[in-house]
């Protein structure tokens, strides 16, 4: 998919998953729109998509990595 981007990230288990996912789509689309954008204000602007999949206990990471490459298929 065009301008797409999908991160596979292993975050230790002291930190709330929800929380650093949340914090990096925070400061990366304030940073993007900052820099390459050229806006100050992102009122009713949105940069990423809202989800993202997670796994806990038992998931391989291929099969996250998997997920990863099948989602260009699916839009």
């Amino acid at each position: 998919m065009k301008d797409h981007v999908h991160l596979c990230l292993s975050i230790p288990p002291k930190f709330s998953v929800s929380n650093t996912v949340g914090f990096l789509k925070g400061k990366s689309a304030i940073r993007i729109h900052r820099e390459l954008l050229g806006t100050k204000k992102m009122s009713g602007l949105s940069f990423w998509a809202k989800g993202y999949c997670a796994s806990t206990v038992g998931l391989d990471e291929e099969v996250i990595k998997k997920y990863i490459r099948e989602q260009q298929n699916k839009h």
